[in-house]
């Protein structure tokens, strides 16, 4: 009978032993929106090997933090010109709170954002920021965030408004919400009022040369990135998206005309919990090149009113028990949306996926002398997105 009692004493401790270990196997929030690869480039164990032609251009740097703005020179893209705060002094952020929006206390990011020069802005520690109101910029900055953990969450995300020039570097965006109207500084010299905000975790509204790279975003009430009001000439690279309804808007309005737009989505991971606009496109020309579309629910790419879509290079995998089709067409009959180009050219589809082509074929001759990323094959997409994300784990004397 004893032994018999030791062995049931032996199979509980057996179970409950096991349970911790997957209690504390369990990834957490931070690891699960910042990349889905068990963050290997992290450990440092092997040499930096850099996929991507961007990453190339500076990751693999042991002594990446002597010359951070180096990052300046490897965009790629529409946004081929945005060098953010290159030349001007560095801030370093030591205060993580947001709470005087018409007086920014020295040390905070709001601070550090409405400064009139140029400044490439990095922090002291690891942050938790929850802003009490959108973040409102002014040109020629750079947000890096390599060398800590930098979330932004909880609380309102960043306005990029009739600016110009601005770089959002390796930085966590997660459950964002919408913050109240009133009195806020948007310049060092004005102080105005402010409706309240949409809750999106980055607006970009009538601004030009933007680039966001390896950041993650999760969870905000209304987007993650939306681009509106004839902003143009931006980059989004290198970014991991998760848990998100609505995810990717770029133009706002079907009645005005934003033809001007140019953006490219490039090495982005688009995962778990989405459902559809990864992006949708009003107007303008969105160049889709090398991305890993592992998960949707609607659709991955929509749109309306004559927007062109270029999809090279990028890998669609099906859910199962999803909608197969990568596109849609908003509100549309086909004998109008047959004359946007929408073109679908090396992409890989598993799973059933599939892509509607319409338009022009011969669409390069119209775009020549665009700055357009050239397309890796779309087999190699998995390992050009494997940093995506703001999981680089950057420590001061080691590669990225």
């Amino acid at each position: 009978m004893k032994a018999v009692k030791r062995l049931f004493v032996l199979i509980v401790c057996f179970f409950y032993v096991m349970i911790i270990d997957m209690v504390d196997s369990t990834p957490s929030n931070e690891t699960i929106i910042s990349n889905r690869r068990g963050l290997r480039h992290k450990k440092h164990h092997g040499p930096c090997v850099a996929h991507n032609i961007i990453d190339k251009c500076w990751r693999c740097d042991p002594k990446w933090a002597d010359n951070r703005q180096r990052i300046a020179g490897c965009v790629q893209g529409f946004g081929h010109r945005t060098v953010g705060g290159k030349g001007g002094k560095i801030y370093v952020v030591t205060n993580p709170t947001d709470s005087n929006v018409l007086n920014p206390l020295p040390g905070t990011l709001r601070h550090a954002v409405l400064q009139p020069e140029p400044l490439w802005i990095i922090f002291s520690n690891h942050m938790n920021i929850k802003l009490c109101r959108e973040l409102i910029f002014t040109s020629h900055k750079t947000i890096d965030g390599r060398g800590f953990h930098i979330h932004i969450s909880g609380g309102a995300g960043i306005m990029l408004q009739h600016i110009r020039n601005v770089i959002i570097f390796n930085i966590h965006m997660y459950d964002i919400t919408p913050a109240k109207g009133g009195l806020i500084r948007s310049t060092p010299h004005h102080v105005g009022v402010r409706g309240a905000s949409d809750g999106d975790a980055i607006c970009i509204f009538g601004s030009t040369d933007i680039w966001i790279d390896h950041c993650s975003f999760a969870g905000s009430y209304d987007g993650l990135i939306d681009i509106v009001a004839r902003s143009t000439d931006i980059t989004i690279s290198n970014n991991h998206f998760v848990r998100h309804d609505k995810a990717l808007l770029f133009g706002a309005s079907d009645e005005t005309p934003d033809e001007n737009m140019r953006v490219t989505l490039a090495f982005n991971h688009f995962g778990k919990g989405l459902t559809q606009r990864l992006p949708a496109v009003r107007w303008g020309f969105v160049h889709v090149v090398n991305n890993d579309y592992t998960m949707w629910k609607c659709y991955a790419i929509g749109g309306a009113k004559g927007a062109t879509i270029i999809s090279q290079g990028n890998r669609y995998k099906a859910e199962h028990g999803a909608v197969k089709e990568v596109t849609h067409r908003n509100q549309a009959e086909k004998k109008e949306w047959c004359k946007w180009t929408w073109r679908s050219e090396g992409d890989l589809m598993l799973n059933g996926a599939f892509f509607v082509s319409s338009g022009n074929p011969n669409w390069a001759a119209t775009y020549k002398g665009y700055p357009l990323l050239k397309p890796e094959p779309a087999h190699r997409v998995h390992e050009l997105t494997s940093c995506a994300g703001a999981a680089l784990g950057c420590r001061v004397g080691l590669p990225c």
